[in-house]
């Protein structure tokens, strides 16, 4: 499937672009933004190659990974990251991540995210299950991914190596039941 579009009442999702580098790395490259994601920050020069490399799959066949740009409608600005991964171990299922720069949050873009991510999933791919891991630290997550109603299933321990510590994660996830049969905003 490609290209990806996708839009909610003040979010689109879109394809990345090498223009959007620089705006991706404001997210990635920023330690508030990535102080509960699984890596440190990024350069410059590592997001340059995150977002070469999500544009080259993106036209992949099968396509295994759905990486795109969250865009504020009405300025136009990435604000975010967002990216589906299918799992060749498990039947039409995918992991998701999300991130959005700091300046984002506290209004509801990542709830818009999550749901647009998980409409990606389950309307347009058909996926059955879709799971993300966040850590035990990040209540925001928590509150979004439980708010679209996606279900805590347990711990992964000591999963996430960052800054020379291991870290537990929470996983998450959602059947494509749930989402039919949870009530979507219009």
């Amino acid at each position: 499937m490609y290209p990806i579009s996708r839009s909610s009442q003040r979010l689109n999702l879109r394809e990345l672009t090498l223009e959007d580098v620089e705006a991706v790395f404001a997210i990635y490259g920023n330690h508030e933004a990535t102080e509960h994601l699984s890596f440190e920050p990024r350069t410059l020069g590592e997001v340059h190659h995150i977002v070469a490399r999500s544009i080259a799959m993106a036209t992949a066949t099968p396509r295994s990974e759905y990486a795109v740009a969250v865009i504020e409608r009405d300025s136009s600005h990435l604000i975010g990251f967002g990216r589906l991964a299918t799992d060749p171990h498990q039947q039409r299922a995918a992991t998701f991540g999300f991130a959005l720069h700091p300046d984002a949050w506290g209004v509801g873009y990542g709830t818009e995210t999550v749901r647009l991510l998980l409409g990606l999933a389950f309307e347009d791919l058909h996926l059955h299950r879709v799971w993300g891991a966040r850590s035990p630290q990040n209540k925001a997550s928590a509150k979004t991914m439980t708010g679209v109603g996606m279900v805590e299933e347990g711990i992964i321990r000591e999963h996430i190596q960052k800054a020379g510590q291991w870290r537990d994660s929470v996983v998450h996830a959602m059947l494509e039941r749930e989402w039919t049969s949870c009530p979507q905003p219009g």
